[in-house]
């Protein structure tokens, strides 16, 4: 019991923030003429949002195992603590079956379906944490993978389906995270950056700055076309939806202004959670979309 608060630090639950992205089904689905969500929709997304999390726990146990050595000679990796040394790793494996295999009976419960996509989620997040994470550019790839499944999940958990261009945008908001994180790391680590990831030895910084450059480019075009999609529009009703690119275009500027002025982006969940203008954003954000989606459902009439 004593060590109870170091077990939990090391399930990173300020990582969970991730699995919001599981919920966009159901918001979505929400203001869609097309689709009728299940009376226990909303139990069902939570529980798949809840199992993602699981799941996601046990993989950073297992990503810590195998890092422990480098993550012992990192300036804030060495504070986490499997590497520290506040948990044992017999625990942290014990641990890390217990989380997988719970997330797994959890979610093939649940639905069969949404069972396979975290089957598929975990066998990616394994052979990332054992290979492709050390592999250029494949690495930040597949972290926007695994936004999208997450994505898929929630879609699966609730029988319902979401547009393509929706999980576009999905991957190319993960990917942008994933590149700022990477100019983080080779920026604060320096000489240090290739010994602690292999793949950090092929980025450049200036390579960076223009994948950077072309990802928040790429999402804003995309979730603009998204909302003014005709099948979109058909869908909702309205174009009303085009509402919220300011607030898209707002958080990546200022998300930005971070990176490169801040210095941050490391670690984009203590962003998300600590600057108070990108809160703010993304409360105006679900503001804006439920109140398009209420005004659509309480009027029946395209705008």
């Amino acid at each position: 019991m004593n060590r109870l608060p170091d077990v939990l630090r090391a399930l990173r639950p300020k990582q969970w923030t991730k699995n919001a992205v599981v919920l966009s089904a159901f918001c979505f689905a929400f203001g869609d003429r097309n689709q009728i969500l299940p009376t226990d929709a909303l139990f069902r997304i939570l529980a798949a949002a809840g199992l993602f999390c699981l799941a996601s726990s046990g993989i950073y146990l297992i990503n810590d195992l195998r890092d422990l050595e480098s993550d012992r000679l990192h300036p804030v990796k060495r504070l986490r603590p499997l590497a520290a040394g506040m948990i044992s790793t017999e625990l942290a494996r014990l641990l890390a079956v217990a989380l997988l295999t719970v997330a797994l009976t959890a979610s093939f419960s649940l639905n069969p379906g949404f069972g396979a996509v975290v089957t598929l989620y975990i066998v990616m997040q394994v052979a990332y944490t054992v290979w492709l994470k050390q592999v250029a550019l494949v690495d930040v790839f597949i972290i926007a993978f695994g936004f999208v499944m997450r994505a898929v999940g929630g879609g699966v958990a609730i029988n319902v389906t979401l547009s393509p261009w929706l999980l576009i945008c999905a991957f190319l908001l993960a990917l942008f995270l994933a590149l700022c994180k990477r100019r983080h790391e080779k920026n604060f680590l320096g000489s240090f950056a290739e010994n602690h990831r292999a793949s950090l030895e092929y980025y450049h910084s200036q390579l960076l700055d223009q994948l950077i450059a072309i990802v928040s480019a790429a999402t804003i075009a995309s979730y603009s076309v998204y909302t003014l999609a005709p099948d979109t529009v058909q869908k909702f009703g309205t174009s009303m939806l085009s509402l919220t690119i300011p607030f898209v275009i707002f958080g990546l500027f200022r998300y930005l202004d971070l990176v490169y002025r801040g210095n941050q982006g490391g670690r984009p969940e203590k962003t998300l959670l600590t600057d108070v203008i990108l809160m703010v954003d993304l409360l105006l954000y679900g503001i804006c979309v439920m109140g398009v989606f209420i005004f659509i459902k309480y009027t029946h009439h395209p705008v």
